[in-house]
Formats: C-alpha cells, structure tokens, sequence
C-alpha cells in the first residue's frame, strides 16, 4: 500500500498538483494534516495561490483522502470541499498500522503527543502545522511531520511531502524529488 502525506498546502493548487504528479496520483490514500485553503494571516500568499483551483483538484481526486482540520481551516472550507475534515483527529488504520492524523496546532508540546499516541494507541503520528518534515521515532509511536509542499519553513526552504510505502516512513523534496528523511516502520 501506498500512502501520500501532506499538510499546510495553504491554497496553493500548483504545490498540490505537483505533489500529486510526483508522488501521490499512484497512491492507495492521501492524509491530509489540515490547513487546506487559506494561507493564514501570519502567512505570505504562496505564488501558487489558487484556493479556488485547490478545491476542484482535491473534489475531482481519484484517491482516497483522509484529513484534519487545520488552524487555518475554517467551516466555509468544508462546505466547498467533498471530503470530511476531521477536528482534530482523524484516523486511519491502513496497511496494518493505527495512523492518527492531526494537525499539530493543539499538541505542539513532544510531551502531549507522546501522550496522545500512547492514549490512542497508534503506530504513526502524523501531524503538521510547523512547515518543517521530518520523522522521529520516541517509545512505539512514530511522528511524521510532512513538512509543507507551499509555505516552508525549513531554514533551507524545502518545500516537502512524505510518503509511506513498503515499510518505509520517506520525506522529500517537492521539487527535486530527492530523499530528506527516511525511516523503517
């Protein structure tokens, strides 16, 4: 099974579209850690805004997406968007792993997640709302953060996207493709 990862695309449809292209259009399911359309008020406009343009590509998705409500989402989002947003948590249980989705603005302390994935039991904790990928591994629970494909805030300025795939947790480059992060699941 493949799995793509994605959070704070922020209105940007062409980050999304080519997210999809590279990575996603031969996926099983999409997580989705929320902040879909708006690009926030603490936030520039990505050059690719076009939330209008995000909502046909996420409506007309062939793939399977599952989400979380983001600190930028709002309920007019969800009334132009097809696919439920879940607040705060979604979950998942896909290719024989408890996936709980989020998207980190309500759990931004290590402390509260590590708790959260205990109380919840899951294997991967996905969430977003930093604009920085990366995976790290703390007790059972592994933490993905799919970093941002429009909006990055790595001190490089990466934009990013991860992938689950094989038993592999892979963080990438949107533009170069090239592998940032890797862990065994």
């Amino acid at each position: 099974m493949k799995i793509g990862v994605i959070s704070d695309t922020h209105g940007d449809a062409k980050a999304w579209e080519m997210a999809y292209d590279k990575f996603f259009h031969d996926a099983d399911r999409i997580l989705h850690a929320g902040d879909f359309l708006y690009h926030g008020p603490r936030n520039p406009m990505a050059p690719g805004y076009g939330p209008s343009r995000l909502v046909e590509l996420i409506n007309e998705c062939p793939v399977p997406i599952i989400a979380s409500f983001g600190n930028c989402d709002s309920f007019v989002d969800t009334s132009v968007l097809n696919i439920p947003l879940a607040d705060p948590y979604a979950f998942a249980e896909l290719d024989g792993h408890r996936i709980l989705v989020t998207h980190g603005h309500l759990t931004e302390e290590d402390g509260e997640k590590n708790a959260l994935a205990r109380r919840m039991k899951v294997d991967i904790f996905v969430s977003g709302h930093t604009h920085v990928g990366g995976i790290e591994k703390r007790d059972d629970t592994i933490f993905l953060n799919p970093g941002s494909p429009s909006l990055s805030k790595r001190q490089d300025g990466r934009q990013t996207v991860a992938v689950i795939e094989n038993g592999t947790i892979t963080v990438y480059d949107l533009h170069t493709g090239e592998a940032l992060d890797t862990m065994k699941i």
